[in-house]
């Protein structure tokens, strides 16, 4: 078989170490897996995960020639890119509903990113509650494929970065800094405020050092951020969006625990007061009072390391996820439900009927900040003349009653 993965980008990111993972395995078991972007990588950008440098890589460009049997989107971007590829059978691996990824000001980008699920596409995705929002509001019929872990790199036992302390308390914020629903820059101002011992921060961001933070870990290669887990006690991730995140369950299965908001994904494994601590969304003040409990309660601390430890122990690796991925891809390629409609002229004419109301969305939208801006403007003007020259105001206001009056008796 001959797979092709469309991806946005190779750089570091819990979406594309799902989609390497899975594709690595795919070509053990003898797929001919490419991955395809829109220009050249550069295969020093893969530095933090080697293994994906054995994939075939190739642009749209180099493609153009090509067959696949099966085109797999990952991203909501990359369905719009579908057509370009020439293939069997066209699949969407949703890790997350994209939209919530933008402001919700930015009406017709999220209905744009939602419009992805209407079109006839064979989906796979990693969380039940995905599952179920694409169930009950798109009316597809996802299958489910959770997330593996590597047992080989995340385990209790194993080099440490430094070891940890006795009676002390180090916590890890983990996230890129300047992603906004990733929420890390508050997440840090939390920990300072508490009684923490130390802060750490492991981040894709290309930084050497934070305020407040003691240690900066960036761009970590995937093999080496176990050392860190192992050397912290809880990992504080308070993100407002996420598909099935993964980090929390990396720190339980290298003997910590977490905190977390009840985000999406958030219950896939975690069980609020038994493996773990949960605060409802922007609840600073329980995340607060969370980290302070776990520095001077052992016990709570113990008892939540133990039974993640317990988690961690019945969750599936990645062989066993990857080989549940490799069978929803099989099937879906045998599957004739879709034929008429998953065709890749039918999926770029939808693709160009959703993208041009996004296009005549966003000329109206500028059209009204226009006008807006312009009414503000003259506003102000009214407003200026009124209090600095009132007998100014006062004749331009009766040429406009005159001219009103006119345009009635015409």
């Amino acid at each position: 078989m001959k797979w092709a993965f469309l991806l946005g980008s190779p750089d570091i990111s819990g979406g594309s170490y799902v989609i390497f993972e899975h594709a690595i395995r795919a070509t053990k078991k003898g797929v001919l897996v490419t991955i395809i972007t829109e220009e050249e990588v550069n295969m020093e950008r893969l530095h933090w995960h080697p293994e994906a440098r054995s994939l075939i890589w190739k642009t749209y460009k180099e493609v153009e020639n090509d067959k696949f049997d099966v085109c797999i989107a990952t991203w909501w971007r990359t369905v719009y890119e579908l057509y370009r590829v020439t293939a069997e059978t066209y699949a969407y691996f949703v890790q997350s509903i994209e939209s919530r990824f933008y402001d919700e000001n930015e009406r017709s980008l999220r209905h744009l990113v939602d419009s992805t699920y209407q079109l006839p596409l064979h989906i796979i995705t990693e969380a039940k509650w995905i599952q179920k929002h694409l169930n009950e509001h798109f009316n597809k019929d996802a299958k489910l494929v959770p997330n593996g872990i590597r047992k080989d790199i995340y385990s209790i036992e194993g080099v440490r970065h430094q070891a940890r302390e006795q009676g002390k308390l180090r916590v890890l914020v983990e996230g890129p800094i300047d992603v906004p629903f990733k929420n890390v820059p508050k997440t840090i101002e939390i920990c300072k405020q508490s009684d923490a011992d130390e802060i750490w921060l492991l981040t894709s961001s290309p930084i050497s050092s934070y305020p407040g933070v003691d240690k900066v870990f960036s761009q970590v290669p995937i093999f080496e951020t176990a050392q860190i887990y192992r050397s912290c006690d809880v990992i504080i991730k308070l993100s407002y969006v996420e598909g099935m995140f993964g980090p929390p369950l990396e720190m339980f299965h290298c003997g910590g625990t977490s905190i977390t908001y009840n985000v999406t994904g958030h219950d896939e494994y975690i069980v609020s007061d038994q493996n773990a601590l949960v605060a409802a969304k922007d609840d600073d003040k329980a995340v607060l009072n969370f980290i302070n409990s776990l520095k001077h309660s052992p016990t709570l601390l113990r008892d939540l390391k133990d039974k993640a430890i317990d988690t961690a122990s019945n969750w599936p690796g990645w062989d066993e996820s990857s080989e549940q991925f490799y069978k929803a891809v099989k099937s879906i390629s045998e599957d004739n439900s879709l034929f008429v409609h998953n065709s890749k002229d039918i999926i770029e004419k939808k693709s160009e009927f959703y993208f041009q109301w996004y296009v005549i969305a966003e000329e109206n939208k500028n059209v009204i900040t226009k006008q807006t801006a312009i009414q503000k403007i003259y506003e102000n003007t009214k407003s200026f003349l009124r209090r600095h020259f009132p007998e100014m105001f006062g004749f331009f206001r009766k040429i406009k009653y005159k001219l009103i009056i006119k345009k009635i008796i015409k």
